[in-house]
């Protein structure tokens, strides 16, 4: 029962960083979202829904992160999979991103094809691009840090960012 616990703590541990950093993205996407539409009506997203999107990221990224094409370049200089890894996960909140506007949509139309032609006619492209580039500059600073982290160690990381850590006691 101690090794299933063990594991389970693992696993959360593993979880947190991409969750919190996410967590803290999505707030900030929020933000700008809430400034850029305020006026017009349109609702957006509690901090509980950020939550639940923060922890489906961050969760998900640890999945992508065990598939063996996401770290396709490991002996090149960190660019490769940084660069590699952005365009991977961008690429999955380009889709995510699509399919909320499009959910917004589907729920006032008759079908999926019919929410799609709206979207398309009615969609606001510039704030949708701005906040697809945000979302792209932000999962490129996750890339980064999470590189560097593979390549120099976490502990090593923390000590560079945060200072020298206390010594642990046994």
């Amino acid at each position: 029962m101690s090794a299933l616990i063990g594991k389970i703590k693992h696993e959360f541990m593993k979880a947190l960083p991409p969750t919190i950093f996410f967590f803290i993205i999505l707030h900030i996407v929020a933000l700008i979202r809430t400034l850029m539409t305020r006026g017009t009506g349109v609702s957006l997203p509690v901090s509980a829904s950020v939550l639940i999107a923060s922890l489906v990221l961050g969760k998900s990224v640890l999945i992508a992160d065990m598939l063996p094409f996401i770290n396709r370049f490991p002996e090149k200089p960190l660019i490769w999979n940084v660069a590699w890894k952005t365009l991977m996960y961008a690429f999955v909140a380009f889709v995510v991103h699509y399919l909320e506007r499009l959910y917004e949509y589907w729920k006032e139309a008759p079908g999926v094809l019919a929410a799609n032609h709206n979207l398309w006619i009615e969609m606001n492209w510039p704030r949708f691009w701005a906040i697809q580039i945000l979302l792209i500059t932000l999962i490129l600073m996750y890339c980064v840090i999470a590189e560097l982290a593979r390549v120099i160690g976490r502990d090593k990381l923390k000590a560079i960012f945060f200072g020298p850590l206390p010594a642990r006691s046994k």
